[in-house]
């Protein structure tokens, strides 16, 4: 089963994420910020960081970098309301996957789907 990081301040937007994720079969960790994520991140495997970009005490793209240190493997995905800060996002990780708010339950199911496309059509993951 594929493994999620989810980080998201909000708790309406987390809640209804980790939901919507989990009914599609995913397994979903969920954390309120980034640097609730760090210490799962050293002790647990997880497939994908999906991360907001603007959140308190460390936002998420140094939360992408620092991941990416600790699991070189990982996908990251980013969502966010903020325009510039896509065009920063897309700048400082070029192969991560950016969505931004607002956007449909099944956009976001459709993306996490295309990261894994070839793993799950070669059993892998």
């Amino acid at each position: 089963m594929i493994r999620i990081l989810l980080a998201e301040d909000d708790q309406v937007m987390r809640e209804y994420l980790t939901r919507a994720l989990q009914k599609s079969g995913y397994a979903v960790t969920a954390v309120d910020r980034g640097t609730a994520a760090l210490p799962l991140l050293e002790r647990e495997h997880f497939d994908l960081l999906l991360t907001d970009i603007v959140m308190p005490e460390m936002d998420g793209i140094e939360l992408a970098r620092r991941a990416g240190e600790l699991a070189a493997d990982m996908r990251v995905m980013f969502i966010t309301g903020f325009a510039a800060v896509t065009l920063r996002a897309g700048e400082t990780m070029p192969n991560a996957r950016i969505l931004s708010k607002p956007f449909h339950l099944r956009e976001l199911v459709a993306e996490v789907e295309r990261l894994f496309e070839t793993d799950l059509a070669t059993g892998l993951n």
